[in-house]
């Protein structure tokens, strides 16, 4: 089983409709991203609704910049980070562009959700708010 977290907490997932590979038709709806992924070559498509990036480890920041690179084309759709993202890196992967991560129920147990809820004020607790002061 897997958690998502966002800005509220934890969830159950709500996602039921599958994914595709990076290689997906134009009627995708969803892609499951490699943390190799190349994002100029990801095809944003009309269609597609979620877009899930890999984190093979919590030390591989690779996922930060494939979310990053894919706002900064245009994608406006879900945006989930999926696997070895930690409580101390959820402000990052808001800021990069994710809504959500997904986690597996070892790394909750390991982390509850007041551990992730201390970072979800990820917009004011960054170094630049503290220089504006």
């Amino acid at each position: 089983m897997t958690v998502i977290v966002n800005d509220t907490g934890f969830h159950a997932d709500d996602w039921t409709q599958g994914y595709c590979g990076t290689t997906a038709a134009n009627d995708s709806v969803a892609l499951d991203l490699p943390s190799d992924t190349q994002p100029e070559d990801v095809a944003l498509t009309p269609t597609l609704q979620m877009i899930r990036v890999d984190f093979p480890s919590s030390a591989d920041g690779r996922g930060f910049t494939i979310a990053r690179a894919l706002r900064l084309r245009g994608y406006t759709g879900r945006l989930r980070a999926r696997g070895h993202v930690l409580a101390d890196q959820y402000a990052m992967a808001r800021r990069s562009g994710f809504d959500e991560v997904e986690i597996d129920d070892a790394l909750a147990a390991r982390q509850p959700a007041d551990q992730w809820a201390a970072r979800a004020d990820w917009e004011n607790h960054n170094y630049q708010a503290r220089l504006r002061g």
